[in-house]
């Protein structure tokens, strides 16, 4: 860890080899707990630890999460209520009343 190694003096810790034939090995150190969760969940799907390490590993990685859009729902409600279809309509004849007749 950076030169600096944090030690548990009430924890037990156990070791857990990651082997992979081309790329790397991985040590990490974890507490008896840990491991025993870690274990579980392997075999809560079948795997050995080793298998459901490999496999997370092969998992695409997830996109961060974006910023979460906000609704314009309600954002004109201070305006009132929509016109209706007929008075979009009524107002329309009455803009365009006498619109090109100078041609």
């Amino acid at each position: 860890m950076g030169g600096r190694e944090r030690h548990c003096p009430q924890a037990h810790f156990d070791r857990v080899n990651l082997e992979e034939a081309v790329a790397m090995n991985l040590t990490i150190e974890l507490s008896s707990e840990q491991l025993a969760a870690l274990k579980a969940k392997a075999a809560a799907e079948g795997l050995t630890l080793q298998d459901w390490f490999h496999k997370l590993a092969e998992e695409p990685e997830a996109p961060p999460p974006g910023k979460p859009f906000t609704s314009g729902y309600g954002m004109l409600a201070k305006y009132g209520p929509a016109p209706s279809a007929e008075e979009i309509d009524e107002n329309r004849r009455e803009m365009f009343r006498g619109f090109a007749e100078d041609f």
